[in-house]
């Protein structure tokens, strides 16, 4: 697909993104491309204290406050927590949402990841990025896209599998000069603070994303870094365009091209 100047960063949950990617999104934005923002689900699971509608209106403001920040679009897709499975219709909820950005690139969840809402969110933005662009496909309200876009799959939670393996890592990106921003964005999801102590054990969920950026910088001599794996399965495009994107920032990893 061509360079069109339009990136879609596809999570699972509201604060995906900007735990995962925003670092590098605000990379590409300053090189001049238009960022999109979707989340699967309202994050309506998102609280012990709020019910879940309560919940869900206030993270998808969140979402909308913190693609602010990078002056992007945000989108949802319609569904709640925990209920992301490969189904018809959500199928086509995501697509719908490939088709209303016609992205060139795409990041979404890993594979293989600590929960399924992300494992399947991978396989249905992996499948929407394959069949968006076919004719056939009738969607209301769309047109088909450009292409079969690059696809990027972001960071596991703590770069580990469900049974605790270390995930593949592709490539570094040198984050270091957004950082920043990232925790700007990362904190306009204040409602999380509470839940994320209550559920996954973790304080201070600002320094918990700083702290592992810090980790994957390390990795590859740099202060901060995100890390990722292209998609490379038949029909997808080859070549490593966040190294061309991105220059110097992009690191493949070791063994890597």
């Amino acid at each position: 697909m061509q360079n069109n100047g339009r990136v879609l960063a596809f999570g699972c949950h509201p604060d995906d993104v900007e735990f995962t990617c925003a670092g590098t999104l605000a990379l590409l934005r300053g090189r001049g491309y238009e960022i999109h923002i979707a989340t699967v689900t309202r994050g309506d699971m998102g609280s012990a204290v709020l019910d879940g509608d309560e919940i869900a209106a206030v993270r998808l403001q969140e979402c909308r406050d913190a693609a602010a920040v990078l002056g992007a679009q945000y989108y949802w897709a319609g569904w709640n927590d925990i209920e992301v499975e490969f189904g018809h219709e959500l199928r086509v909820n995501v697509a719908r949402v490939l088709r209303q950005v016609d992205p060139f690139l795409v990041f979404t969840q890993p594979p293989a990841d600590y929960m399924v809402d992300h494992e399947e969110t991978s396989r249905l933005v992996r499948n929407a990025c394959f069949c968006a662009p076919m004719p056939n496909l009738r969607i209301p309200d769309t047109t088909p896209t450009g292409g079969v876009p690059y696809l990027y799959y972001t960071d596991a939670m703590e770069g580990k599998d469900l049974l605790g393996r270390p995930t593949p890592v592709g490539m570094y990106v040198d984050i270091s000069s957004e950082i920043d921003l990232k925790a700007e964005m990362l904190g306009r999801h204040r409602s999380q603070r509470e839940w994320l102590l209550a559920q996954h054990g973790i304080d201070e969920y600002v320094l918990h994303m700083r702290n592992w950026a810090a980790h994957r910088g390390a990795e590859t001599g740099v202060a901060y870094a995100e890390v990722f794996c292209q998609h490379l399965g038949h029909a997808y495009p080859q070549d490593n365009v966040l190294l061309t994107l991105l220059g110097s920032c992009c690191r493949p990893a070791l063994g890597k091209l």
